[in-house]
């Protein structure tokens, strides 16, 4: 219920409204120490009415550093590429989804996630915990997984709107505290170890 009402919400938006909200969200998440120092981000090409994210990987990448994005696998897992600008993505239709923008180079496995200093998540919320709620897929959490099994600690940063930032989201068993939220107007920090 609530993803559905999340998503309904970012229906409505304005490509104007995520134009404006995306230049705030990089200027934002900039300012991040955890990014300032990253050598390797793990980040993902917003798609649709998403929080945009391109301006932000650019930044990054003129930066000096290293970004990986997703390539969805068929088991909903996640490999990974390196982003080398707007001109190294291709448009990838995953069955009935929707069409994801994916690094159209050299695959890097999809233990390469390991080696990220930072790890920007997609969502849809998240909550005065640092609990975040994704789309469903459960692709993040076998990243977050993975992470926890090779002993990797990135800091963990989800980019939101403003208005996703709720008291509650629902949560299961294996669902791990993200460190910071990121949204165009402010950065919230959680109490992770």
């Amino acid at each position: 219920m609530l993803r559905r009402e999340l998503l309904e919400v970012r229906s409505r938006l304005t490509a104007d409204a995520v134009g404006e909200a995306a230049a705030a969200l990089a200027e934002r998440a900039l300012e991040l120490p955890e990014l300032a120092q990253a050598h390797t981000v793990a980040a993902y090409v917003s798609v649709g009415s998403e929080p945009g994210t391109l301006a932000l990987l650019d930044a990054l990448r003129t930066r000096g550093v290293r970004v990986l994005l997703p390539a969805l696998l068929p088991d909903n897992d996640l490999d990974w590429g390196a982003y080398a600008g707007a001109g190294s993505l291709a448009r990838v239709r995953h069955g009935g989804k929707m069409a994801l923008l994916e690094p159209a180079g050299a695959r890097l496995g999809p233990d390469a996630v390991t080696t990220a200093d930072v790890v920007l998540l997609p969502g849809l919320a998240v909550d005065a915990r640092g609990m975040r709620l994704g789309r469903g897929g459960g692709s993040y959490d076998r990243v977050l997984a993975r992470l926890e099994r090779a002993g990797a600690h990135p800091a963990l940063v989800v980019l939101l709107y403003d208005s996703e930032v709720v008291a509650h989201v629902p949560e299961e068993a294996h669902d791990r505290p993200v460190h910071a939220v990121v949204t165009p107007s402010a950065v919230r920090r959680f109490g992770t170890d």
